[in-house]
Order: C-alpha cells, then structure tokens, then sequence
C-alpha cells in the first residue's frame, strides 16, 4: 500500500479510498436528532405546564383583569438563578417573586411575565402562586385535601382553578 500526504485539497480524495465498498449513501450516519424538550401531554405523558386561575388576578395598565394563566415545572437553573440577582441578595424575600416571574409561562394574553408583574399583583395572587409553585414541583400535582366548615368531610380540590362541580 502506498502512503500519501493529507493536505486540504487531497482529503475528500483519501477518506473515499480508505472507506469500505459501501454505497456513498451508507457510508456515514447522520447525526441523530437532538432530544426534544418535554412537553405537556395529557393522558399519562410527563406533564410540564399546569393551568390555575387566581383569586384575585392581575391587574394591568388598562385596566384589564388577568386571572388564567400556566406556570411550567422548575428546573434546577430557575431556582439558581434568583440566588445571583442582586434584588434577591439586598431583599431575601424577593426570591420568589424572581422565581415566579421565571416559571409563569402566561397570564390571561401576557406571555412575557417579569418580575416587576409578580411585584404588582395582590398579596393573596402571589400566596396563591408560591403555594402552587410548591405543589407542582415538589407534590407533582395541584390536588389539596380540604375539610369542610360545615360537615367536617374531608375531599380534594383542584387547585388549578377548574370551577366546583366540573371534572
């Protein structure tokens, strides 16, 4: 066998003379696809985006009442984040309120939720979505046990914000 020299001009030549009798079509595998993100499936898939409606709702500059919206699964990034923000290292407590920005995924038609959105929604809203935020990540399910006031029964609740008496 003889031996060449590999230069630029000579190399697309030497790789077809070393590669085994294949077709050019068998020769090299394309590259597998990168694996997709998770996505919210209904009927027994990963489930990532929860729905809820808050009991108050957000408020906007015109006005407008936004009380549905979809909060995503925290990753491990979304709880690292706020611990370099310098809001959160002058004010502890204002973790959650970058936390939440960063999961809320949409509330009513606003798809870009900031911090300063969780700064001005209501005390009972933001309670409502640090509850809810726990109940996702750390339950995997927005469901809570209640009793009630007036039989002392015990039953679930969704908090995801469907209506009483609806499946």
């Amino acid at each position: 066998m003889r031996r060449r020299t590999v230069t630029a001009g000579n190399l697309e030549e030497i790789l077809q003379l070393t590669a085994p009798d294949r077709a050019p079509e068998q020769q090299a595998a394309p590259p597998a696809p990168a694996p997709s993100p998770p996505q919210h499936r209904e009927g027994g898939g990963l489930r990532t985006e929860f729905e809820f409606e808050l009991p108050r709702g957000y408020v906007d500059e015109a006005g407008t009442v936004h009380r549905h919206g979809s909060m995503r699964l925290a990753t491990a990034r979304d709880e690292l984040r706020p611990q370099i923000d310098l809001r959160v290292k002058e004010n502890p407590a204002y973790l959650s309120v970058v936390l939440l920005s960063q999961v809320i995924t949409r509330l009513g038609g606003i798809t870009d939720v900031h911090a300063g959105i969780v700064e001005r929604m209501y005390a009972t809203d933001v309670a409502f979505l640090q509850d809810f935020y726990r109940r996702v990540n750390s339950e995997g399910h927005t469901r809570a046990a209640v009793t009630c006031p007036h039989c002392e029964g015990g039953f679930e609740v969704d908090l995801s914000g469907g209506r009483l008496g609806e499946s």
